[in-house]
């Protein structure tokens, strides 16, 4: 007999053996689908997120052939991809206010254009008041689409009307049909439909054909004086070419001279030699994205990806060769030898091993295209289209067949080696654990985590998959021993429990491989959450808050307006009806030296600085004349400390938020520090009583004082003071005693000295009412934002509200989609392993019946099993995910120090930070779902078995 006839054999008998089993043949199909499900499903996402040039120019251009804006510099020169100019004169200043050119005399003859022209607006909500864009723009020409498209309702037609982003209608309780009013010109529109910008789902914003909202608006600005003229952005126009011509490097060079930049698709898309590039020959490149190359961090997923189908599949073959050893047995019997018996089984990893790959790559792209939409928002724009690599398709799938092949190729082995009497009768035998595999698991376990820290501090994402994959199946081999070790822990727990914990450690060679399986699930999991925790701990240590968190801030702080100080006491009560507030209010008082500079030209003002002293104490190591030398020889943790001691934090922490400039003085007593400083000091209460000012940052102070430079400068125009101090500007400098805080305090935003009222009088100091502080119950919502900043207009306006939003979060688009796809499997795989556990423990169940256990106890002892395994599993998961997650941070260290040494006031901080709240689910959640799931089908009635033996 040949060998093709053998193998055709051993599937013909495969493919039966599946079709008669066919739910334990589901569950082995869908141990291997599950995780090509989730790498197939992560390379389409991946794909498809990542738009092409092509796709790029459709959202940047619509269908239009190019975009032209003039920049108001003169003749430029521009690379091809026109993300990039230079002025002819570098040293030529952008004039805005000059005369602007007839920029249809740059499109190539005979072309269409239409122009698109934007500015901020208030407009009115269903809350109250908000600023947002306005686009003039003809919505409904063809050239826009794919650039603007219609999601529900109609186009603005006219000069009444307007569309709106669905983000915009969500934050301002509006809706197709509703009404809004630009407060500029006062003109009302209606929303007639939804639009959306495909590259950008977030925007907020409202489009209107040309003409309708920002003409009213200049009109109305030249009548009234009071009404501020729209800040206009400089105006884009699309450029559609006549048919078959496009718009040419020629064309692009031509309307450079006249200082118009232009982005060409047909450029773009086949640039010209750098020769025929002016700014190419002065050394100019196009940033060349990094999109087709893969992170560490994917590399090292899709490693553990492909461990993780040979460790869940390797379980299911070993229970199909188990239920299948009577038939095996009688192969034997019938003249077949190991060979064949390791065929069958083989055989049977091929046939469902092939079908559980074809299977998962179908529901893996059909998953992605189900939940489009959702990772459409997930991302913030549409995909063009499923990119589907049908080369990347076929490669998942095959790996996924041959990894599900190698993992059959164990279960082979031991199954030939099963003597026919063994197999006949269903008795598993005694087989003693090696005592060598242990000792060999933590050995390779410690090779592994080195080798993975290894390659996270030089940056070699080979070592650090390679490491990762090593330490785990260095863990793998620990496994039986440590599964042994359960059933001592068992003594005094009740029956079921007790029972489960001793058949995990008297059945191990079942155990072990369950376990092994759900291990793998969870390490990828933990790996992937405990990145994005940390990386999440790093962008929080990172920012710099522009206030105290949890405080809302009342301001006319920039408002040149005279009478904007008597409209607080009005504008208060208003305001703390519209927002969450607690406790109490802090008023506070800006100050300054001479004239307003609010109010006057910076020339005409005066100016008031704290001084910082001379002094190696004084001055910040990282700024300077020896911050790189000095930065080069710093640990992370040593860099950490020095950015966040007071003289460097009085370099980073913002300025200019109670007061116009940049001195971080402000008048206010006690109540500020309490309510916003949250510093609340008997001594500090006492030293504002006594006209002592509180200094919150130790650099500026000396010996207890600090020296106030104080510049007295009066404008002509600002008539009432000049009157009273005529002459040449007066500079003083004063010596202040000062309560000086502790260090902590030094990183309180927009403040660095409290000063009395009465000693800012008796410096010669001029102070007025600016805005007043509160605690805040929630960070405010759009709605009442909005309506505070209705009552604030209603009462006159000059005022806004401020608060501390927290760090922007800049989500990583591709670690997001980890994150979810790693939680699916993980939870696929854990239910589906314990159901192979309790299918594989069904003889034991029966056994339970037949010496009259009662119902419960059977459902309660498959649950407690399959807990056991799930617990076991995720515990171990967990340390085998640290690997990986631990080396990948490394390497973010190694790019962050690099980063500090050439620019040592940037952070070097890398944490790691264990995402507990994930970890607690897993081990919570996830065996306790196996448990309920394992009783929740365990059947109450004995099922009528065969007689073994």
């Amino acid at each position: 007999m040949s060998v093709f006839t053998g193998w055709r054999a051993a599937l013909r008998i495969a493919r039966r053996d599946a079709l008669r089993a066919k739910g334990r043949s589901a569950l082995v199909v869908a141990m291997i689908a599950v995780p090509v499900l989730g790498v197939t499903a992560l390379d389409v996402t991946f794909r498809s997120s990542n738009p092409t040039t092509a796709e790029q120019l459709t959202a940047d251009l619509g269908s239009a052939d190019a975009l032209f804006w003039d920049q108001r510099s003169g003749p430029i020169e521009q690379l091809p991809d026109g993300d990039m100019y230079m002025p002819v004169d570098e040293e030529a200043v952008p004039d805005e206010s000059g005369p602007a050119i007839d920029i249809s005399t740059t499109f190539p003859e005979g072309s269409r254009a239409i122009d698109i022209r934007s500015a901020p607006a208030d407009v009115t909500t269903a809350y109250g008041i908000t600023n947002t864009d306005v686009f003039e723009v003809r919505t409904s020409d063809k050239m826009v689409r794919g650039m603007i498209d219609l999601v529900r309702g109609s186009y603005p037609r006219g000069a009444g009307e307007v569309a709106a982003t669905e983000p915009f209608l969500k934050s301002t309780g509006l809706d197709v049909g509703s009404t809004t009013t630009v407060r500029n010109s006062g003109r009302t529109y209606r929303i007639t439909g939804v639009v959306e910008k495909p590259d950008a789902l977030k925007t907020e914003a409202l489009y209107a054909d040309p003409g309708a909202v920002l003409a009213p608006w200049k009109a109305g600005a030249e009548h009234d004086k009071r009404v501020l003229p729209p800040n206009e952005r400089p105006v884009q126009w699309l450029v559609e070419a006549p048919e078959g011509a496009g718009v040419t490097w020629p064309d692009v060079l031509r309307a450079n001279k006249s200082g118009v930049l232009v982005k060409s698709r047909q450029v773009v898309l086949d640039p010209p030699p750098d020769s025929e590039v002016p700014l190419a020959g002065k050394g100019y490149q196009s940033y060349a994205g990094s999109s087709e190359k893969l992170s560490v961090a994917l590399v090292t997923v899709v490693a553990l990806a492909i461990l993780e189908i040979v460790l869940l599949a390797g379980p299911a073959f070993a229970v199909g060769a188990r239920r299948s050893r009577r038939q095996l047995g009688l192969l034997g019997t019938c003249g077949g030898d190991r060979r064949h018996v390791r065929a069958v089984v083989l055989g049977g990893g091929l046939v469902l091993g092939g079908v559980g790959a074809v299977t998962g790559a179908v529901a893996g792209i059909g998953l992605t295209a189900v939940f489009r939409p959702m990772l459409e928002e997930l991302v913030g724009h549409r995909f063009v289209s499923l990119e589907l690599r049908p080369l990347e398709l076929l490669g998942i799938a095959a790996f996924g067949l041959v990894t599900g092949l190698l993992a059959a190729f164990a279960p082979a082995i031991v199954a030939s080696r099963q003597s026919v009497l063994e197999s006949l009768t269903g008795r598993r035998g005694v087989r003693r654990s090696s005592r060598v595999l242990p000792i060999l698991g933590c050995c390779v376990l410690a090779l592994g985590t080195v080798v993975a820290v290894y390659g996270g501090t030089t940056g070699d994402s080979g070592l650090v998959s390679g490491g990762s994959i090593v330490a785990e199946l260095g863990l793998l081999a620990c496994i039986p021993v440590l599964v042994g070790l359960l059933g001592r822990i068992g003594r005094r727990l009740p029956l079921s429990p007790r029972m489960a914990l001793r058949d995990a450690a008297r059945n191990r060679g079942r155990t072990a491989p369950a376990v092994a399986a759900v291990m793998a699930a969870v390490a990828g999991s933990v790996a992937v959450a405990t990145y994005m925790s940390s990386t999440k701990a790093e962008n929080e240590f990172d920012y710099v808050p522009s206030m105290t968190p949890g405080t809302i801030l009342l301001s006319s702080s920039y408002s040149s307006e005279a009478d904007v100080a008597e409209r607080l006491p009005r504008v208060r009560p208003a305001v703390e009806r519209s927002l969450a507030v607690t406790g109490k209010r802090a008023d506070y008082r800006r100050v300054w030296a001479g004239s307003d500079c609010n109010v006057y030209e910076e020339d005409s003002c005066g100016s008031l600085e704290m001084l910082v002293p001379a002094g190696k104490d004084h001055a910040c190591p990282l700024t300077g004349k020896g911050a790189k030398e000095l930065a080069a020889r710093l640990s992370a943790d040593e860099h950490k400390k020095l950015m966040r001691s007071p003289a460097c934090l009085a370099r980073l922490m913002p300025s200019g938020i109670f007061n116009s400039d940049m001195s971080n003085i402000v008048v206010a007593d006690e109540t500020l520090l309490d309510v916003y400083a949250k510093f609340a000091d008997p001594a500090a209460t006492e030293a504002l009583a006594a006209g002592t000012p509180v200094l919150l940052n130790k650099t500026y102070a000396k010996n207890g004082e600090v020296t106030l430079k104080a510049v007295h400068r009066y404008g002509e125009e600002d008539k009432k003071n000049r009157a009273q101090h005529p002459g040449k500007p007066r500079t003083t400098t004063a010596k202040l005693k000062v309560y000086v805080a502790p260090e902590k305090y030094a990183a309180t935003p927009g403040v660095s000295m409290v000063m009395p009222q009465k000693t800012a009088e008796r410096l010669g100091l001029h102070t007025s009412p600016a805005g007043s502080v509160y605690t805040a119950a929630h960070p405010p919502t759009d709605a009442e934002l909005q309506r505070a900043r209705a009552a604030i207009d209603q009462a006159g306006g000059g005022l806004w509200v401020q608060d501390e939003s927290g760090p922007y979060e800049t989500e990583d688009t591709m670690m997001v989609i980890l994150t979810l796809l790693a939680g699916l499997v993980t939870l696929g795989a854990a239910s589906i392993t314990t159901g192979l556990a309790k299918a594989d423990a069904e003889a034991d169940l029966n056994t339970l019946s037949a010496v009259g256990a009662p119902p419960g106890v059977r459902r309660r002892l498959s649950g407690f099993q399959c807990m056991v395994v799930a617990l076991t599993g995720v515990v171990l998961g967990t340390l085998a995910g640290l690997v990986p997650a631990v080396a990948l941070r490394l390497v973010d260290l190694r790019e962050a120090l690099k980063t500090m040494r050439a620019e040592p006031m940037e952070s070097a901080y890398t944490p790691i930070v264990l995402p507990w709240s994930t970890v607690g689910l897993l081990v919570v959640g996830v065996p306790l779902l196996a448990g309920l799931l394992a009783m929740a089908f365990t059947r109450s009635r004995l099922a009528l078995a065969r007689r073994a033996g």
